[in-house]
């Protein structure tokens, strides 16, 4: 299946097939210089067949995790094409989850101005959510994703066949993003989640989450507006992330909480149910000042105020503002202290 993104001139395909991995150059243009990006947990396998199919390939693999998403690394990776006298004629391609994607992404936007880029995710919550519509970053200073560009990539492959190597919590991790789609904009996909099996209807859920995704972009690429709503469980989740005390917790079960005070006290069972059942209900303990103080540095806030998206009705989320001392105690109502 092929996913377009209208995007006027940075339009794209995301193309969704098993067994693509070992064909992209059907689909690229590998035919040039190739800084192949992967990192530490992505089998070796992915990037040394991407490799096979290029003219010259250059493969780099950073750590695993977050501590990546750094100037240093970013650095590294533009040194890499620098040393091997890429041109604005070669491309990035980056073969792993958020952290490689969001990495190498900004790389391609600032090398030379601006060098092709390529996506291919290899994790659920990439293959949903990171590896579409343009957005990519760097941590800095403490705080993640300030530093960064919207840059688009040429191409999006997803072969759902790479899933079969994540681990369940890997797989759990990806639906936290699925579950924040749903809720905000597709009570059907909701339901899939709630009452089928999720193994049985995985390439269902990636598919209606990249439609969902791609329709919200496509109205506003530049999140002005309208895509806030994909911000939903992210302001108390990325605060719950960058506390010491929770870096054992992955990207989508930090969100996967963050939606939880997020939610209408109506909606808010239901929603616990399901992240059961995907084994994202998950505890944890923290520091709430320190969570405030990060939600302070949150791109969505502004003095003591900060932009959130609520979900008073399954499938339509809502933007509304609220100071930090409501957004805090709420929070702490629903999580505990």
């Amino acid at each position: 299946m092929t996913i377009h993104m209208n995007l006027g001139p940075d339009s794209y395909d995301i193309v969704v097939e098993r067994g693509l991995l070992a064909k992209a150059n059907e689909h690229l243009n590998l035919n040039r210089r190739v800084l192949i990006v992967t990192d530490t947990g992505v089998p070796t396998v992915y990037s040394r067949t991407i490799a096979q199919q290029c003219k010259e390939s250059v493969i780099y693999t950073i750590e695993q995790g977050e501590a990546s998403k750094s100037l240093e690394t970013f650095g590294k990776l533009l040194q890499t094409m620098l040393d091997h006298g890429f041109s604005r004629k070669d491309c990035v391609v980056a073969v792993g989850g958020g952290v490689v994607g969001d990495l190498s992404g900004f790389a391609a936007s600032a090398y030379m101005r601006g060098i092709d880029f390529y996506n291919i995710p290899t994790t659920l919550l990439s293959q949903i959510d990171s590896s579409i519509g343009g957005k990519t970053a760097i941590n800095f200073g403490g705080v993640k994703n300030i530093v960064g560009a919207f840059y688009q990539p040429q191409k999006v492959l997803i072969d759902p066949d790479v899933l079969k190597t994540l681990p369940q919590r890997q797989i759990s991790n990806g639906l936290a993003e699925a579950i924040k789609i749903a809720l905000v904009a597709d009570r059907e996909l909701f339901a899939i989640i709630e009452k089928q099996d999720i193994e049985e209807n995985l390439e269902t859920i990636i598919i209606r989450s990249l439609n969902i995704k791609k329709m919200i972009v496509e109205h506003d690429e530049k999140e002005n507006g309208l895509r806030k709503i994909l911000n939903f469980g992210h302001t108390i989740g990325h605060a719950i992330e960058s506390t010491q005390e929770t870096t054992d917790l992955y990207h989508g079960e930090c969100v996967a909480l963050g939606m939880i005070p997020m939610c209408s006290s109506k909606i808010r069972p239901t929603l616990c149910e399901v992240l059961k059942k995907v084994n994202l209900y998950q505890h944890f303990k923290c520091d709430w000042e320190k969570i405030a103080k990060a939600i302070l540095h949150d791109k969505k806030a502004d003095g003591d105020t900060v932009s959130v998206t609520r979900v008073f009705l399954i499938g339509h989320g809502e933007q509304e503002t609220m100071t930090l001392t409501e957004l805090i105690e709420l929070a702490r109502d629903c999580l505990g202290g």
